[in-house]
């Protein structure tokens, strides 16, 4: 799953795409779930390992954020470096909630019994292949599309350079 969100970002990313346009829409409300279903999602994201995904979130927004401030602040820089660690102590652990929340967005876009056979499918032979080898195959498969927009975003560079050159413009 953290290879799926990364290869999406890669994917944004490469092809220009906003994730900040599509972040700042409200999420579509949760269908109730029941707490088998929440349990069910949740050993989905654990074989999944997608805590590994949001893992340094508190520290990494806590750096983010110290960083942005001290721009203006440089004179601040050692308040803002012990201010950090104290932040980043309080809200140690805040990280699980982004896995809650994504066992409940599991457990609203899939029935019960759904998660119930994708719990099975994962502990099958397949299902052990498929944890273990769809990060090669998504990483493979990202390595192939950022070699592909780069390549197609110089031809497309070309397109644009000879149209302007028929116009008597270099650029």
């Amino acid at each position: 799953m953290r290879y799926l969100v990364n290869a999406l970002l890669a994917a944004s990313l490469a092809f220009g795409l906003s994730l900040s346009a599509a972040s700042a829409q409200a999420p579509a409300p949760l269908k109730p779930a029941s707490p088998a279903a929440i349990a069910a999602a949740k050993e989905i994201l654990t074989m999944k390992n997608v805590s590994a995904m949001y893992a340094a979130a508190v520290p990494n927004i806590v750096q983010r954020t110290k960083d942005t401030l001290l721009q203006n602040n440089l004179n601040y820089q050692k308040d803002l470096n012990e201010v950090a660690v104290v932040v980043a102590q309080a809200l140690a652990g805040r990280e699980k909630d982004i896995g809650e929340q994504m066992a409940k967005i599991y457990a609203s876009d899939f029935t019960e019994q759904e998660l119930k056979d994708l719990v099975t499918f994962y502990k099958s032979p397949l299902g052990q292949k498929l944890l273990s080898q769809e990060p090669k195959t998504i990483s493979a498969s990202m390595q192939y599309m950022n070699q592909w927009a780069q390549s197609f975003a110089e031809e497309v560079n070309g397109q644009f350079r000879a149209e302007m050159r028929k116009r008597g413009k270099e650029i």
